[in-house]
């Protein structure tokens, strides 16, 4: 078997090498308002749904790092197939925290593709052997290509109180409304699902107030792969940067591409890239992408080496994990707007490229989990010595 540097350095080339095929299928799979079979196909043989599968159930196992600097490499390609990615295999590695049984369900598939709602808007009712779950779920990205929902949902109990749990459910059992059009990550196909009396056997189901107890209890719960406990929210809200770096390096590439025998309208200027202010815009976007590029490296770093240790990160660790995430976000969408407001009027043609990677960060920049003025305000308080006001770390 391939050792873990070897098995990325695989998968990255692989991916490299799919990138202008990823980019010209990208008009395609906006229209379709999901991914075109071949952009799944590819991403697939190059083994990038494999990437935080367990090496026991033969999956690749990479580290978060690895993994992010993949995604970034779709999404220089095609945006909405990063961010479809970067769910499937967020979710996949989502998995590890959670019982045998269900681990060795879910990975008999070792390329596993899991879809979430990440939202409470369904109800689990004990029955025997489980729960019945109803429920709606709006923007489940990837759910076209699932095999499975990892969907959150209240339990009821018997003297009416709630506990949050994590439902993993077969794709199949789910309905799926035709309500996404949007005018960003239009290829993500996140529909809204509903799930109607739907049984999930007790296994299936992660209740963490139980988890917890039990841990405290000291009953033993199944271990993450060594070196791979980054912790839940900070290996999310980190991940996602991914695909915000690779879009910014994808628009960056595509205004240079597009710059050769370009003239100003209206001016004198018969070569864009002579204008001086062409050049400050191109550096200015090129300094925001590596500023991003540093914060999450810095991101990662900081949880692999807790991983590595087996320690927890720090309340302030998590914290600053929130604020640089965003602020990474915010430096890429940053970068691409600058971009395309110095790209002329032609820009806004669909088959131009550059307008679906300017419109896809600014739709993806609103996503409540990486939004900039909530993060910030977290990592703020924390900075402050309040307290964070939030579970989400």
């Amino acid at each position: 078997m391939a050792n873990n540097g070897t098995d990325f350095a695989s998968v990255l080339d692989a991916v490299r090498s799919i990138v202008p095929k990823l980019r010209e299928n990208g008009q395609e799979a906006e229209n379709r308002r999901w991914l075109p079979d071949e952009n799944i196909q590819l991403l697939d043989k190059a083994g990038v749904f494999r990437m935080a599968t367990p090496r026991r159930f033969g999956g690749l196992d990479l580290s978060l790092e690895e993994q992010s600097r993949v995604l970034a490499e779709i999404a220089r390609g095609c945006p909405a197939s990063s961010w479809v990615a970067m769910v499937w295999v967020s979710s996949a590695w989502m998995v590890t925290l959670y019982p045998e049984e269900l681990q060795e369900e879910v990975f008999s598939r070792d390329s596993a593709r899991i879809s979430g709602g990440f939202s409470p808007t369904g109800v689990l009712t004990p029955t025997e052997g489980g729960y019945l779950l109803n429920g709606t779920w709006g923007f489940n990205s990837g759910c076209h290509g699932a095999d499975w929902n990892m969907m959150l949902a209240f339990v009821e109990r018997s003297d009416d109180s709630m506990d949050d749990a994590i439902a993993m459910v077969p794709i199949s059992e789910f309905t799926f409304a035709d309500d996404w059009n949007a005018s960003a990550l239009a290829a993500t196909g996140s529909s809204t699902a509903t799930a109607k009396d739907v049984f999930v056997p007790t296994h299936r189901v992660v209740i963490p107030a139980e988890a917890a107890a039990a841990a405290e209890a000291g009953i033993e719960l199944p271990a993450p792969p060594p070196g791979r406990g980054y912790g839940l929210y900070s290996f999310l809200f980190s991940q996602a940067v991914s695909t915000f770096v690779g879009i910014a390096r994808g628009a960056h590439e595509l205004f240079v591409e597009r710059l050769p025998g370009r003239a100003i309208s209206y001016t004198s200027w018969t070569e864009q890239k002579q204008h001086p202010l062409t050049q400050i815009q191109v550096a200015t976007a090129a300094s925001k992408i590596a500023a991003a590029e540093a914060l999450a490296a810095t991101m990662y770093r900081t949880l692999q080496e807790r991983a590595d240790a087996g320690e927890e990160p720090t309340l302030e660790e998590r914290a600053s994990i929130r604020g640089h995430s965003a602020y990474a976000v915010q430096l890429a969408k940053e970068a691409v707007e600058i971009l395309y407001n110095a790209s002329g009027a032609s820009v806004i043609r669909r088959e131009v490229p550059l307008q679906r990677f300017h419109r896809d960060i600014q739709g993806l920049s609103l996503h409540g989990w990486i939004l900039l003025s909530s993060n910030m305000e977290v990592y703020g308080r924390v900075l402050l010595g309040l307290d964070p006001d939030t579970p989400l770390l």
